[in-house]
């Protein structure tokens, strides 16, 4: 399977610079979720079947079937201690590697994944890259039971920081609730621009009900920027602030 959009195009450039540029054979890789990640994975595959010796750890059902589909040999964090590196794509991405993730609702095993990694890789298209994180709704992850009240605690918080009548939605299709890997729905918060990404994200997950949210911040070490023409830009954002404490240690921290 060949990229055929000019944007699919700018995704398989992305994923393809960055096996050559981090890549090598004995790596345990965490695998990402959403489009960009899957077009990474098969080349992966590609560059396995030509004898790379690698092993990885999928952030999602749908990317553990296509790894077994294109011949990624693959583990869990149950057998592996620690990953030497997570690639993984973002819905949008700002110029200090401040991402919003969950589009594809697997921002929960995605944040596990990256934080049990030496590294964490982002692989976006040009089109990803933004001045101000918002415009794609803010993936939350929360617990089914009384969801409703949930979104509600979650609306009080973002009143206290500045975001007035936040537009929160439950994410559904075909009127129903959609339901993530590990059991849970999503409320998807329309915030347009988010003013102070370390704020949100080192609050959100203190509400009762909230699992996860997709604001990841200090968390992408390097972003591999892909463009339809097949060329990249490889940009360090190691020094990023992030929100919260981690358990890897980054560059610059």
């Amino acid at each position: 399977m060949q990229p055929r959009t000019e944007q699919d195009k700018a995704k398989w450039a992305s994923g393809t610079a960055a096996i050559e540029a981090y890549v090598r054979d004995g790596m345990k890789l965490g695998l990402g979720s959403g489009t960009t990640s899957h077009w990474f994975v098969r080349a992966l595959g590609e560059a396995v079947a030509q004898g790379l010796d690698v092993v990885g750890v999928p952030t999602s059902t749908s990317t553990r079937d296509l790894a077994l589909e294109v011949g990624v040999p693959l583990t869990t964090l149950a057998e592996v201690e620690r990953l030497d590196l997570t690639i993984d794509g973002a819905d949008e991405i700002d110029h200090n590697g401040a991402m919003i993730k969950g589009g594809g609702a697997c921002l929960l095993w995605e944040r596990i994944v990256a934080d049990a990694s030496e590294r964490m890789i982002a692989i976006v298209d040009d089109s990803k890259v933004v001045d101000t994180l918002g415009a794609f709704p803010l993936p939350i992850e929360v617990i089914p039971f009384s969801w409703e009240s949930t979104r509600r605690s979650i609306a009080r918080l973002l009143a206290h920081l500045g975001y007035a009548d936040p537009d929160l939605r439950l994410r559904t299709v075909d009127g129903k609730a959609v339901v993530t890997d590990s059991g849970n729905y999503l409320i998807d918060a329309h915030l347009e621009a988010i003013k102070d990404p370390l704020a949100l994200d080192s609050q959100l997950n203190w509400i009762p009900g909230v699992v996860e949210n997709g604001l990841f911040t200090g968390i992408a070490d390097e972003m591999v920027i892909g463009f339809p023409s097949g060329e990249h830009e490889i940009r360090d954002t190691s020094s990023a602030p992030s929100a919260r404490p981690s358990t890897t240690a980054r560059e610059g921290k």
